[in-house]
């Protein structure tokens, strides 16, 4: 099963990739090459949890996001944390909370920066599935799978009419999923 994960994982990713590389370079530009297998085995050592196939298959293709405008291109307009980020922020929860409150085998995926610890997704490596987290301790289910949540925004970003209240748009070249609710902005909705 994680094998068929990992392969949909990357069908998405590519997908959302080459949205992100034909109409909104500034979003594409952000994107860090994928990592290799040492630096993710370092990231499985330093998470102390041995990483789910569909992450890994993500990091293998996208080792996160530079801290630049454009960043922040996933639903939500969230960014993808980079692998070295994704530790700190792991480590810091732990640091902070008791095992009812972060768990060692969550393991942060976004945030609304590179370099957010207050509040993103991430993914139990137990089950697979994301949850948001904030910085009052609120933990609540978000997306079954990384895979349901990298498809259904592709599937937005390649049919607007899929996405939810939030919209595809464009703001100076860069992925922003609005209405922003402010109308000098600039933000226009993709309409493909």
């Amino acid at each position: 099963m994680e094998a068929i994960a990992a392969r949909q994982v990357t069908e998405a990713w590519q997908r959302m990739a080459g949205w992100l590389a034909e109409h909104a370079p500034g979003s594409y530009r952000t994107l860090l090459p994928g990592a290799g297998e040492e630096e993710i085995g370092r990231a499985e050592e330093a998470f102390g949890v041995e990483l789910r196939e569909d992450l890994k298959a993500l990091w293998r293709l996208c080792a996160g996001v530079r801290d630049e405008p454009g960043a922040g291109f996933l639903a939500e307009n969230r960014s993808l944390l980079p692998i070295g980020e994704s530790v700190r922020v792991q480590q810091r929860q732990l640091g902070f909370a008791d095992e009812e409150l972060w768990r060692p085998e969550w393991i942060p995926v976004c945030s609304f920066n590179t370099h957010d610890t207050t509040c993103g997704l991430y993914m139990d490596m137990g089950t697979g599935h994301l949850y948001a987290w904030t910085r009052f301790g609120e933990c609540r289910p978000e997306h079954d799978s990384l895979t349901t949540y990298l498809e259904e925004i592709a599937d937005a970003l390649e049919v607007p009419l899929l996405a939810g209240p939030a919209k595809p748009g464009l703001l100076r070249g860069a992925l922003m999923w609005g209405p922003t609710g402010d109308p000098d902005d600039g933000w226009e909705p993709f309409t493909g």
